[in-house]
């Protein structure tokens, strides 16, 4: 009877880079986590406040928006005080994934409210820094110039992702030398198209 013929069983160990592109697909990728400060009055006096051409923002979309196109995480969505009357307001705002901050106020100074969130908003931003949180890069919902030396400053330490303007013609100023890199407009119909509310039909729907 003849010998069977023994069938090698050698395999060739895989290259560091075969098992890589093994294991890659079940990895998980660490996402950047970025942050997102909306001045409220602002956004809508760009927008809905908008003599020329008014629009609502639907804020469900707005926050998928900044999620998906720059890997927001927490998005912080800053008015100027409490009013008893906007309470169906502030919780469409928390419902579409935001987080609700209020200016704080004198007591002596309620009859006098501004609706300014400036100072609140760049006080939050550098404490963050300066606590050294974790987070990547900052996103700013406005036009007003008084960010101007904040956005400078995140500029200069690569923690801009980008200043959102909600309306071209209102944009301060003071951006005009800022890289397009840094800003983007809201009206743009590229991105009102995704955030834009629908409007209802003679019907209401």
């Amino acid at each position: 009877m003849a010998p069977q013929s023994k069938v090698s069983h050698f395999v060739m160990p895989l290259s560091f880079l075969e098992v890589w592109f093994c294991i890659m697909p079940y990895m998980s990728v660490k996402e950047e986590k970025n942050l997102a400060f909306i001045d409220g009055q602002n956004l809508y006096m760009g927008t809905t406040k908008n003599i020329a051409h008014p629009w609502t923002i639907d804020l469900r979309k707005f926050r998928v928006y900044l999620e998906a196109k720059y890997q927001v995480s927490v998005a912080y969505y800053f008015l100027g005080y409490i009013n008893e009357n906007n309470q169906d307001l502030y919780e469409t705002i928390q419902k579409a994934g935001f987080l609700l901050r209020f200016r704080q106020h004198n007591s002596a100074m309620l009859g006098n409210k501004k609706g300014n969130v400036d100072s609140e908003i760049i006080f939050n931003i550098m404490k963050k820094l300066y606590k050294k949180e974790k987070f990547s890069k900052i996103i700013l919902v406005t036009g007003d110039g008084d960010y101007k030396m904040l956005v400078d400053f995140l500029v200069e330490e690569n923690r801009l992702e980008k200043i959102l303007f909600p309306n071209r013609r209102f944009a301060s100023s003071l951006y005009k030398k800022l890289g397009n890199q840094y800003y983007d407009y809201l009206d743009s119909p590229a991105i009102q198209r995704k955030i834009k509310q629908k409007e209802k039909g003679a019907l209401g729907i």
